[in-house]
C-alpha cells in the first residue's frame, strides 16, 4: 500500500498552515539529486468562510518511471483540528515505451476513523503501431473479508483506419464493458463502437452505437449518436442526434443538442446550449421535437482584473408546458485579485416553491500569492 513518500515535509508544511491560518495555499518542495527523487506538497483552504471549513492537501512525489499523487480532503473535527475523510492515491508506472499503467485507490474513514479502502482502479494503456493504441480498465470494490473483487472491465481498442477519398483521417473505436452476471462473474454487458472522420478546418464527424445482449445474448443495437463540429477561428458549433429504439424495434430521434461557443477579441467567452427533445415534461409525446433546456455561460473581466462566469439554465414548467422557458438555475463564479492574493466566490440561485430565484450556496475560498516555499534537504543515506 503506498505510504506518504514524504513524512518531513507533511510535518514541517502542516507547521507552516498553522503559523500562517488556513485561509493560505502552502507549497513546499523537496528534491534528491542524487536519487533523481523529486517531491510536491500544497495544502488548499476550502470554504473558508464556512461554519465547517474543509482543506485540500496535494502532494507528488516523481522518481523515475514512477509517480504517485495523492489528494486528501480534511474537515475540521471536533477538537478542531482537521481530520481526512477522504484519501485519493494514483500510482503511474511507466513499464516501457509503450506501456502505461495507473492504480488509483480511493480511502474513506470508518466510524472509528481509520483508513478504509474504498475502491482500487487500473488501467494500462499500451500504444500500438501505425498509431493504434489499447486500453484495459477495472475495477474492484471490497467484499465483506476485505478481498478485492472486479465489479467492472472494460476494453477499449482504438485503430486508425486511414484516410478517405477526399483526404479526412478515420479512426475507430470499439469497447466491451463487462459487468457481473447471474453467477458472479464479469460478463460482456454492452458495447460502444465509435467511428471519428477529421475533415479540414477543425470539422470532426464522429457516429458512437451503443449495443446491448438481447435475451438470447446476441448484440443489438440500443443507441445511436452522431455529431458535428465545426471551428471558424475563435467560434465552435457543435450539433449532435440521439436516436434509439421505438415501440416498434426501429430506430427514431429522439433528442438534438445545439452548441455554440465564441470569444471576442478581449478573451471573454460566451456559450449557449440548447436541447430539443420528443419528450416534455408534463405533457404527452406529439410526434416533435420541442425546446426543452437552454443553458447559457458568460465570462467577463471587469475592472482590476476581477473575473465573473455566470451560468443560466432555462427550462419548461412541468404545470404549464406551454408558456416556454424560465430560468431554474443560475450559478455566479467571481474571481477578485489582491495584491497579497484572489478571493473566488460562487453563488447558487434556484427555484424556490414562489418560482423565484433564491440564493441556496454562497462558497468562498481564499488563496495567497505569496506561497511558501521550502527546499527540505534530503534524509542522510545510512551507511
Amino acid at each position: 500500500m503506498p505510504t506518504n513518500p514524504c513524512p518531513r515535509l507533511t510535518q514541517l508544511l502542516l507547521a507552516l498552515a498553522i503559523c500562517f491560518g488556513s485561509s493560505l495555499v502552502l507549497f513546499a518542495q523537496n528534491s534528491d539529486a542524487a536519487s533523481g527523487e523529486q517531491s510536491s506538497m500544497a495544502v488548499t483552504d476550502l470554504n473558508s468562510n464556512n461554519a465547517n471549513p474543509t482543506r485540500a492537501v496535494e502532494s507528488h512525489t516523481q522518481s523515475g518511471n514512477r509517480t504517485l499523487d495523492t489528494h486528501s480532503l480534511q474537515r475540521r473535527g471536533a477538537d478542531g483540528q482537521f481530520e481526512p475523510y477522504q484519501d485519493i492515491e494514483t500510482e503511474t508506472v511507466k513499464v516501457n515505451s509503450t506501456t502505461v499503467r495507473t492504480v488509483t485507490r480511493t480511502f474513506v474513514r470508518d466510524s472509528n476513523g481509520a483508513k478504509t479502502l474504498l475502491q482500487v482502479k487500473e488501467e494500462e494503456r499500451r500504444s500500438l503501431a501505425g498509431g493504434d493504441s489499447s486500453v484495459t480498465r477495472t475495477v474492484s470494490n471490497p467484499d465483506a473479508n476485505g478481498r478485492l473483487q472486479p465489479v467492472q472491465r472494460e476494453t477499449e481498442q482504438t485503430k486508425k483506419i486511414g484516410e478517405n477519398i477526399i483526404g479526412e483521417n478515420i479512426e475507430q473505436t470499439k469497447k466491451t464493458v463487462m459487468l457481473p452476471g447471474i453467477n458472479g462473474d464479469l460478463s460482456p454487458a454492452m458495447q460502444v463502437q465509435e467511428r471519428r472522420v477529421q475533415g479540414s478546418n477543425g470539422r470532426v464527424e464522429s457516429e458512437k452505437t451503443t449495443l446491448l445482449p438481447d435475451a438470447s445474448g446476441n448484440w443489438q443495437v440500443s443507441e445511436t449518436r452522431r455529431a458535428t463540429t465545426t471551428q471558424d477561428g475563435t467560434n465552435r458549433s457543435t450539433e449532435e442526434r440521439v436516436s434509439r429504439l421505438d415501440g416498434d424495434g426501429k430506430l427514431s430521434e429522439v433528442s438534438r443538442t445545439i452548441s455554440k461557443e465564441s470569444e471576442n477579441s478581449s478573451g471573454e467567452k460566451s456559450g449557449t446550449t440548447e436541447v430539443y427533445s420528443v419528450d416534455v415534461p408534463g405533457s404527452a409525446r406529439d410526434g416533435g421535437m420541442h425546446l426543452v433546456e437552454r443553458s447559457t455561460t458568460a465570462q467577463r473581466t471587469g475592472a482590476g482584473g476581477q473575473k465573473t462566469t455566470q451560468h443560466q439554465v432555462e427550462q419548461p414548467d412541468p404545470g404549464d408546458p406551454g408558456a416556454g422557458l424560465r430560468v431554474t438555475l443560475q450559478t455566479t463564479d467571481t474571481v477578485r485579485p489582491g495584491s497579497s492574493g484572489s478571493k473566488a466566490t460562487r453563488t447558487i440561485q434556484a427555484l424556490d416553491p414562489n418560482g423565484d430565484l433564491t440564493v441556496v450556496s454562497v462558497d468562498t475560498t481564499k488563496s495567497d500569492h505569496s506561497a511558501v516555499q521550502v527546499q527540505i534537504a534530503p534524509a542522510e543515506k545510512k551507511q
